[in-house]
């Protein structure tokens, strides 16, 4: 772990789940309606460690040393990230990341891996095959398949990347 990073805590981190607000893209969800959404469902305050709103905004929600509520059986060991949006105009899913979005999300992923490197990058619908879900509405595990390289196989990223 780097020493004083922000994100540091002491919980066994094994994955990081990407999730989606599956809201519409040309309709606004701040920090406070997914906060309100959450707390109507019961939760405590919001389940996401961090929120990523349309402008690349990376919000802390729940502390990363909290057990967050985001993916009913993994969230023991896992840090849930979530984007706002994934849902088109017409509400039907679909990959509506921004480009500020998919930069924010990126360097928050690299942060935490440098955290957490043994941890993998999924998104929500890939921790269960049984269950039909389309968040986040793009392939975590794919997009990000190099960071995922680097915790099955050490040499995989760096044996291709050398100078």
């Amino acid at each position: 772990m780097i020493a004083g990073s922000f994100y540091q805590n002491y919980r066994e981190i094994r994955l990081l789940v990407v999730h989606c607000s599956g809201t519409r893209c040309d309709v606004d969800f701040p920090m406070s309606a997914l906060r309100r959404c959450h707390l109507e469902r019961g939760f405590a305050d919001i389940g996401y460690h961090f929120y990523i709103t349309r402008d690349g905004e990376v919000h802390r929600c729940r502390p990363v040393h909290h057990i967050g509520a985001h993916a009913a059986g993994w969230n023991d060991h896992s840090i849930g990230i979530c984007y706002e949006g994934g849902l088109d105009e017409r509400g039907h899913p679909a990959d509506t990341r921004t480009y500020a979005q998919k930069c924010a999300l990126l360097d928050l992923l690299r942060q935490l891996k440098a955290d957490y490197p043994h941890a993998r990058i999924l998104g929500h619908r890939q921790l269960s095959p049984y269950i039909r879900k389309d968040c986040p509405c793009f392939d975590a595990a794919e997009e990000y398949a190099v960071f995922n390289e680097q915790v099955s196989s050490p040499s995989g990223y760096a044996a291709r990347h050398r100078s």
